[in-house]
Formats: C-alpha cells, structure tokens, sequence
C-alpha cells in the first residue's frame, strides 16, 4: 500500500509538473526578473542621473509647469521618484476632452528640475506584469492560465516530496556527468535549497489572484465586482467641479502632509483632479518600494484648501490582515536589498529546477523507446517545447535589454517594439530549434542565450557613457549591479552548452542488449 501510494504520488508529480511547467517557468524566469524591476527600469532609461531622490526645486519647478502647461486641465499627476531608482520625477496632464489615453507627460530631472528627454520603454515593469498576464491575450484568460498552472505547482511541489522519500539526502550528493542521476540531482538540489520559498512563492501567488478562481465570496455578497472594490478600499465621495476658481496647495505642501500623516514615509505618486478649482481633490499614494515599516492607506486632500477629506474606514478582519502578509511576501516590497537578493537567488533556483524537470521528463523517457535516436513525434514535441522555453525565453530578454539600446529614440510605439523584439527572438530561436537535432539545438539556442547576454554590456557601453567599467569607477551600482549580473547569466548559459556539447549519452547496458538480441524477430 505504502509504495502504491508512492508511485501515484510519482505519477502525479511528473504530470502535474509537466503539463503547465512551460507556463510555470515563465513565470518563474519573468517573476524573478522583477523582484529588481526598478533597477532595470533605471538600466532602461540612461537619460535619468544617478541621483534617486527629488528635491525641493525640482519639485517646485513640477508646481509651476503644471501650473503654466496645464492650466485648465482635467486632472494632473505627478510621479516621484522612487529610492530604488528608475523614474525621474514626472509630470502629466490630462487636457478636457483627451480621454484617459490622452494627455501630456514631461520627465524631470530629480534634482535640478530640469526637463529631460528619456526614451520611450516598459522597462522592467513590463517584465513584472508578463509573469501572471502574460501578453498577446486577454488579462483574465492570462491569469487563469497562471493560476491553473500555480495550483499545478503547489501540488507538484507537494507529491515531490512524498515521492523523494530521499530528498535531503539526495541534496548532498551532485554527481556530475552520470546522465538521468546528474538531472534529477539537479533537480532535488534545486527543489530542497529553497524549499520554504517555492512553498511560500506558489502559495501567496494563488492568494494574490484569489478571486480569478474563487469569486464565488464576492458574487455572495456584493451585486457587483465593483461595488465590493468600493467597500473594501473606500475613497471619498467623489466631487464634480463647482466652477468657482480657486489656487491649488502647492505640491510641495501635499508631499509635507504625506510625510507628517505617514511618519516620514515618502510619497509616490500624487493625482489632482480638477486643478484650479475650489472643489479640486488629491490623492496621494505611498512609494511602494520600500514597506519595511508596513503598509500605508491612500490620503485624500481637498487641494484647494489642504484639508485631509473623511473617508470611511473599512475594518480590516484576520482574513484580511492575512491576504496583505501574503500579497507583501509574494511581491518583496517591504525587502531591502539583503533580502531581495535572497528572492532573486531563490527565484532562480525555482527557475532551474522547472527547467530541470522539464528536462528529466525527456531524459528518463528517452531510453525506454523502441529506438532512441527516432523518437515519435510525441517525444519531440515536447523536447522542442523545452529547448523553446528553457533558452528562447531568456534569450529573448536579453533581446529585450538590446532592443532598449539599439532603437532610434524617436521611432514611433518605440516601447511597444521593445517588447515586440522580446517575442520575436523567442520565436525565432524555437523556429531554429524544430529545424535541428535535439543536441545541436540545446547547445546552439543556449550559446545565443550566452552570446545576447554577453552583448548587453558592450552595448551599452557603446551607445551610453555609462559603461560598466565607468559605473563601477563612480560607484553606480544600480548600472554595475545590472551588468554583473547580465555577465554571470551569460558564463552561466555558456557553461551549460558547453557541458551539452561535450556529454556523450551512455551506451545501453549488456542485459538490454542481450535483451534486444534474444528477442523474437
């Protein structure tokens, strides 16, 4: 009974990993990438000093752009930057009549308030939402797809460790160049070293998008999804124009009011709706980038007079409280660097270990078929599908970080065509692998993983002034960070082709030969 129970919890391991595992490495590859989402939004935009934090006069010179661009706008916004870099100090209004589409937008120099000219991207961002949107589809299908197939990890994830009766003994012992042993080896290590934080990351990314497969407490209780948005994050009543013109509080007042209802928090990003007018409303939020200290609610100010407008409070039960814990968990914003080094890592691990069961599922299979160098055409589907994802996937970022280098500043939906490059990289190079045999496709698509990688540096510091060597000489460590990283993602994937390249598949044993040869023709 005991070992039943073992070999089904095996089979539910291997299919609940395998059928989603492309999306769930994609997750994990993207998911990873955006715990320094920032950071590479900083890398993504050279045009923005090193210096993160606003000052005053750059913050006053935001006051009187809008004040003079944006008289008679709808509403005005104003970005702060934040203290992990990434954005400068940004303005935009929104002219009667444009649509929320429409409107101006003018990026700040953070210290001089200076205008800047800072090229059109998604930066790092666009990486944080590809990994439960995904992209080229409808928001809702993505994410149910992601939810499906995290519920799949969970579950994975679970029945490995029943079916790995050995696995922290198995984590001690990396046997290099045995073929299947080496993989699973990788597999276990990959799997066991952040164990607690594969648990934790599948887990709070359910709850994250708890309601794309649970809705049924919300169609209980509220008529619409819109109406128990509005009772659980409340706003004030909202407040037409009266027509009666009267000077908006100055920005830097707003931020002062933040500051002092936050207890020193910094603000992130402040909206106005109805500018110069008597009834005119802000908004403020609280910079995400750094909740060690907890969460902050929204303030709502009548910006003509500066008064702190009642909102009702909604009150916060124990499955509340727990959705927020999880949610910050899940997205590291509460993290200093330490800790966001220890996810980073950690994600990676995740990374390899979904790439090393996909992989594993090929080459246990492998050698059970009637005649190994032919598989059918099940067997190369899905060892295609894997070279796909496993290197077309990163490749096709590090095309990403090109593109942002390599397109004219002024070529129109420039950002779009960034990410556009993203996708056709990855098809290109999973097009080039339906056309090679399976090694030579694993070590050429993992060598043009290593080779775009290893160009991101280079190419940055040909088209920028801020080179690697330059930003380690001045101490930028958000540019050094980014392309040291960059160069180990790139020695990593040359190393894996190389070890692809030089691997030599074990002949079949004398038993299964003898076997082969006494059987009846």
């Amino acid at each position: 009974m005991k070992q039943g129970f073992r070999q089904s919890m095996a089979w539910l391991h291997t299919w609940a990993g395998l059928v989603p595992g492309w999306v769930l490495y994609i997750v994990f590859v993207f998911g990873t990438a955006a715990f320094f989402q920032h950071e590479i939004d900083a890398w993504m935009r050279p045009e923005l000093p090193v210096g993160t934090r606003g000052s005053p006069r750059a913050l006053a010179a935001a006051d009187t752009l809008l004040r003079q661009r944006g008289a008679g706008a709808e509403s005005w916004r104003v970005s702060l930057p934040n203290a992990r870099g990434g954005s400068g100090l940004t303005v935009s209004w929104r002219m009667p009549g444009e649509g929320r589409r429409g409107g101006k937008e003018v990026t700040l120099d953070p210290q001089t308030g200076g205008e800047l000219s800072v090229r059109d991207t998604r930066g790092g961002f666009f990486l944080y939402r590809m990994h439960f949107d995904l992209h080229y589809m409808s928001v809702s299908w993505a994410r149910y797809i992601v939810s499906v197939a995290a519920l799949a990890m969970l579950v994975a994830i679970l029945s490995g460790v029943v079916t790995h009766k050995k696995i922290f003994t198995d984590f001690f012992q990396m046997r290099f160049g045995k073929g299947q042993r080496s993989w699973l080896d990788a597999h276990n290590a990959t799997g066991v070293l952040a164990l607690p934080f594969h648990v934790m990351i599948t887990y709070t990314g359910l709850v994250t998008l708890l309601f794309t497969l649970m809705p049924w407490a919300i169609t209980a209780n509220f008529p619409t999804r819109e109406e128990f948005y509005e009772a659980t994050f409340p706003r004030p009543e909202e407040r037409e124009a009266s027509g009666t013109s009267a000077p908006t509080v100055p920005l830097s007042r707003l931020v002062e009011i933040a500051q002092r209802k936050w207890q020193g928090a910094q603000p992130g990003s402040i909206s106005i709706d109805h500018p110069g007018d008597a009834a005119a409303t802000a908004q403020i939020y609280a910079e995400r980038t750094d909740w060690s200290s907890g969460r902050r609610d929204p303030i709502y100010l009548g910006a003509a007079q500066g008064n702190v407008l009642p909102v009702p409070v909604p009150s916060k039960g124990g499955a509340r409280l727990t959705q927020e814990v999880m949610v910050d968990l899940h997205t590291a914003w509460f993290a200093g660097y330490p800790l966001r080094w220890l996810y980073f890592l950690s994600g990676l691990g995740g990374t390899a270990m979904a790439a090393t069961g996909l992989a594993l599922w090929c080459v246990k299979r492998r050698t059970k078929l009637p005649d190994p160098a032919r598989p059918h055409f099940g067997f190369r589907l899905v060892e295609r599908l894997n070279i796909g994802f496993i290197a077309g996937a990163p490749a096709g970022i590090a095309v990403y970080f090109l593109a942002n280098r390599l397109l004219p500043a002024a070529l129109p939906e420039r950002s779009e065509w960034e990410v556009d490059s993203l996708f056709i990289a990855w098809g290109a190079i999973f097009a080039w692998t339906l056309a090679r045999p399976a090694k030579r496709a694993w070590v050429e698509s993992l060598g043009a993983a290593a080779v775009l990688f290893a160009l991101v540096p280079l190419v940055n510091a040909a088209t920028t002034p801020r080179g690697l060597a330059v930003s380690l000489w001045h101490g930028d460590w958000v540019f050094a960070g980014f392309e040291l990283t960059v160069s180990a993602l790139a020695a990593g994937f040359a190393y894996t082709a190389w070890k692809v390249l030089r691997h030599q598949p074990k002949t079949a044993s004398a038993r299964r030969q003898r076997a082969r040869t006494e059987a009846p023709a």
